[in-house]
């Protein structure tokens, strides 16, 4: 079973084999469409194709336009890997009234494998599910609960200074992930659990004084997005054993409380998520884990809505997060792609009560001199680049410490943090004082 569970799903023999399978199928079912009567076969084919693309399109359009599922425009990438699921469905459709049932099969056995083709793709684009563990769940839900002798303890040593440390006693060689629900008596938001890394060095009998590292997945999505897509223990680990031991204490927290839910981690109508982040968050941090208090060491980071989060705190509580590491930020927050309905529903309609709060806002009336911002986008994802221009400006403008660039062969996927990652660590390390 732990063999079935390191299966890759977006390289490899697994990927490849489900490619080559169904683009097998796409070709069957373009080579016989002449069994759906007398019509010439690329009739059939052109139907099929320009179906394809008129349903897609519609359904793009409802859940953006409409529906307001999301508040960007999904990938090019994803649109155009959806087309050939819908056009094989037509084709199969097409190929029925005059097939025998064993021909039936064939064809929906064909738009089954097309399917296949088409999921993995879009998964590999997003880089969600690299495993079928991933996909399954199956090495999240073994991650242990935080221990009591892992928490601080009333009365206990306080962390040794960073600077200048070297460890005493045995530590591991990597560090460990424990998970855990983080209450919010401020803000009364219910959240789902947090996923918390331990680095080496916090296991040393001189336990130092490390830095925080408050990181926001997605939306839709959730803080396991984080360990799956982000692949941040691995990330952690190498920049653990390149610096004797010493990383960030992250916790990867949950500011939406489900998979759906856009709090726009604001206080507004929907919820006080912003009460959460800057109150409850940190107190719990504060009383349960052994973590340097200075906010100068502390650093909020995230993905997509994750990385507007994650400004929106560098902006708002400058004093709790003085870094930022925003990988594919949006320009502010939002509900839908029609601006005037995140105003409405967050702040009944209040335009200058909503812009007061976002970044853009923030930095054109405040200076942020002692606090630093990486930004990353992914060089396919042109929307967010030019996002992340805009505001990379407007930051250095403000006095923020500013470095910022472009993830080569990505797009708005998970592979932006991921390969960003290194990167992003660097830089808080600088601001830490970590060397190697």
């Amino acid at each position: 079973m732990d063999f079935l569970s390191d299966v890759r799903l977006t390289d490899g023999p697994v990927f490849w084999t489900a490619c080559a399978l169904g683009a097998a199928a796409a070709v069957y079912l373009l080579w016989r469409p002449a069994m759906a009567g007398p019509r010439p076969w690329w009739l059939s084919v052109l139907v099929s194709v320009a179906g394809g693309i008129a349903v897609v399109g519609m359904v793009h359009w409802a859940l953006i336009d409409v529906f307001s599922t999301f508040p960007e425009d999904l990938p090019d990438d994803v649109l155009l890997w959806s087309v050939p699921a819908v056009a094989a469905l037509i084709l199969a459709l097409i190929r029925m009234p005059r097939a025998s049932r064993r021909q039936q099969s064939a064809g929906i056995v064909a738009f089954l494998l097309v399917l296949l083709l088409t999921g993995v793709q879009i998964n590999a684009y997003f880089g969600l599910n690299r495993t079928v563990s991933d996909l399954m769940g199956t090495a999240l839900a073994r991650i242990p609960v935080l221990e009591t002798g892992l928490m601080r303890q009333p009365g206990g040593p306080s962390p040794v200074p960073l600077e200048g440390w070297a460890p005493q006693g045995d530590m591991p060689s990597g560090g460990v992930l424990r998970k855990a629900n983080i209450p919010g008596p401020a803000s009364a938001l219910e959240t789902r659990e947090a996923y918390i890394y331990l680095p080496p060095a916090y296991f040393a009998t001189n336990r130092p004084a490390l830095p925080v590292l408050v990181l926001f997945s997605g939306q839709p999505g959730g803080p396991s997005d984080w360990l799956t897509g982000g692949a941040l223990r691995a990330h952690l680990d190498k920049f653990a054993s390149g610096h004797g031991g010493i990383a960030p204490v992250v916790v990867v927290a949950d500011p939406n409380g489900s998979q759906s839910a856009n709090t726009l981690c604001l206080d507004s109508r929907i919820a006080r998520a912003d009460t959460y982040l800057a109150v409850d968050l940190p107190a719990w941090i504060n009383a349960t884990l052994d973590v340097d208090p200075s906010h100068r060491q502390w650093a909020a980071g995230g993905f997509s809505f994750g990385a507007t989060c994650a400004l929106q705190m560098g902006t708002r509580h400058p004093d709790i997060y003085s870094s930022v590491l925003a990988f594919s930020s949006e320009i502010e927050p939002a509900l839908a792609k029609e601006r005037q309905k995140t105003i409405d529903a967050a702040y009944a309609g209040d335009t200058a009560a909503f812009e007061r709060e976002t970044p853009l806002s923030r930095m054109k009336h405040q200076r942020f001199d002692s606090s630093a911002v990486y930004f990353a986008a992914g060089e396919r994802d042109p929307e967010f680049v030019d996002y992340m221009d805009t505001l990379a400006e407007a930051a250095s403008k403000a006095g923020f410490t500013v470095e910022a660039g472009q993830v080569q062969h990505a797009g708005h996927s998970w592979d932006t943090p991921s390969r960003g990652m290194a990167d992003g660590l660097g830089f808080l390390a600088s601001r830490w004082g970590i060397k190697p």
